[in-house]
């Protein structure tokens, strides 16, 4: 351990200080594709019986129509909004007519391009924006992309322990502000992810192989499993390798991650930089919109990065000026897969883990990095989503070569304090079991998901899709056998009532043409809109 993680945990953990440790928020965005029996993706739209997917909070649709989103409200222990989403499953698999929910990242078997529906929010100005923005990720990244789902998960301490720690920060002089520690200190927070989060794709990575038309023709240097399966032995995220959303645009892109300014600036700079291909392409074709502009990018989001810097907006602002104005409130963490073998997609055990590893990379001295040691990160991360599996990886720390499995176990190590203190204040043993289970994987490779993975898709005649199939109607089966209460039926279908009415007042009220709305957008001046 660092002094510096030596002095935080140990005031932390005075009687005084610790119950802070369990006023943070935890929330989890949870994506799934509907399915028809055969696996084949849903051509449906999305289901009146689940609501609007404009304004329901819960339960909405991401990138394609048939790609729902389960998103749980922010709570103080993660256990309670895991319970929160499995009630969401169990309300909505009896909704589905049929139909189930792919639990995996990496789609089966697509139809033709032309034949994926993008999402759709109504015909208020407000849901055109969000399907003209995913019109314009088709162009650029293709429809297919927008089929690949995802766990995303959210995190914040409680905002007196950044005040807490201010006041032991030697190296922070009396004018540096509240919100501005709490906010250097969470971009402290995501250089010390894009350090050590290449750990979590070998731990928790979970698409080692795919279907084969998921490329479309595209080169590729995946290996061949079966006629409709691909894969690499070593694999441990295929997700997340460089099959994902990437664009010459985007490639472009350097956030900077030293300072939460240079970060905006960044940013700032490509949502209003054209990019001469998608000028080519232009905003509108034969009358209609098809992206929202011509720059590198659309809007803020567009840019996928394993994990943001985040903030609640207010009316009239965007993202980056949310953050400019009141700083970071919480991270999302964007690269967690679909664990398969959880109904969930992700299980209370791995949360507690993720805790975890969020504290300690929160707490744990955090140098300024450089372009070099960007690189490095790059390459840890870009090796160990396509070969983490493999015997001896070598991965590279501070431009010398150093073992995937002993650095990974030297980091377990550095957390095992942070996990004391966790069960300290918590009363129990979980997040000491969690490191636990977390280390077995890293003495035996069989135990991480991506193996564990292989292995079924092996015994299902080398089939990705046939055992994506048979998994996800199981647990269907599991979720439909554990109906909700009456009362909970009830709370949902209020929920489902308000937001169709919500979406119904939208569009009846609103004024103006969609050009002007989205010239305004363009200019900020719009209210809280999450595209």
């Amino acid at each position: 351990m660092t002094d510096l993680l030596t002095r935080r945990l140990t005031l932390l953990a005075s009687p005084a200080h610790r119950g802070l440790l369990a006023l943070g928020l935890r929330g989890v965005e949870r994506e799934t594709l509907r399915v028809d029996a055969t696996g084949q993706l849903s051509s449906r739209p999305h289901p009146a019986a689940l609501g609007s997917a404009l304004t329901n909070e819960q339960i909405t649709t991401d990138y394609s129509e048939s790609l729902l989103e389960f998103i749980t409200p922010a709570e103080h222990d993660i256990a309670t909004a895991l319970q929160r989403l499995d009630e969401i499953h169990r309300f909505v698999h009896p909704q589905l007519q049929g139909e189930i929910l792919w639990n995996e990242s990496m789609p089966g078997e697509l139809p033709p391009e032309s034949e994926i529906p993008i999402a759709w929010y109504g015909t208020s100005h407000i849901g055109m924006l969000k399907h003209v923005y995913r019109r314009g990720l088709a162009l650029r990244y293709g429809k297919t992309m927008q089929c690949i789902a995802g766990i995303h998960y959210n995190f914040s301490l409680n905002e007196d322990i950044w005040e807490l720690l201010r006041g032991i920060d030697t190296e922070v002089d009396g004018s540096v502000s509240r919100r501005d520690y709490q906010s250097e200190s969470y971009i402290a927070l995501i250089r010390n992810f894009r350090r050590y989060s290449w750990l979590l794709m070998y731990l928790f990575g979970a698409s080692p192989a795919l279907s084969t038309n998921f490329l479309r023709g595209r080169p590729h240097q995946l290996e061949t499993l079966s006629d409709d399966t691909l894969y690499l032995p070593y694999a441990t995220s295929l997700r997340m390798s460089d099959l994902g959303y990437q664009s010459n645009a985007q490639a472009g892109i350097t956030p900077h991650y030293n300072n939460l300014s240079s970060y905006i600036r960044s940013l700032s700079q490509a949502v209003s930089q054209p990019y001469p291909a998608y000028e080519a392409i232009g905003t509108k074709r034969d009358g209609e919109w098809i992206q929202i502009n011509t720059n590198i990018l659309q809007i803020e989001n567009e840019y996928y990065s394993s994990i943001r810097p985040k903030r609640v907006i207010y009316s009239g602002e965007r993202p980056v000026q949310a953050l400019s104005a009141r700083g970071v409130q919480y991270v999302e963490v964007r690269c967690m897969d679909i664990d398969p073998f959880e109904p969930l997609g992700i299980s209370l055990l791995t949360s507690r883990f993720l805790d975890v590893f969020l504290h300690f990379i929160a707490l744990e001295q955090s140098s300024l990095t450089s372009e070099d040691e960007g690189h490095e990160n790059r390459h840890n991360f870009a090796d160990t989503v396509k070969q983490g599996r493999r015997p001896g990886l070598q991965l590279q720390r501070d431009g010398q070569a150093i073992g995937l499995q002993a650095w990974g176990l030297e980091l377990l190590d550095r957390m095992q304090p942070v996990a004391a203190l966790l069960d300290a204040q918590s009363g129990g043993t979980e997040h000491a079991r969690a490191l636990a289970a977390q280390r077995e994987k890293l003495h035996d490779v069989e135990l991480t998901p991506a193996a564990r993975v292989l292995r079924e898709v092996r015994e299902h005649h080398n089939s990705f899709a046939a055992f994506a199939l048979q998994n996800s109607r199981q647990q269907a089966a599991q979720f439909l056998a554990r109906p909700l209460t009456p009362q909970q039926t009830a709370e949902f279908a209020a929920a489902v009532a308000a937001s169709l009415s919500a979406q119904n007042d939208i569009e009846r009220t609103q004024t103006g043409d969609f050009d002007t709305f989205v010239a305004a957008y363009r200019a900020s001046t719009l209210g809280n809109i999450s595209v």
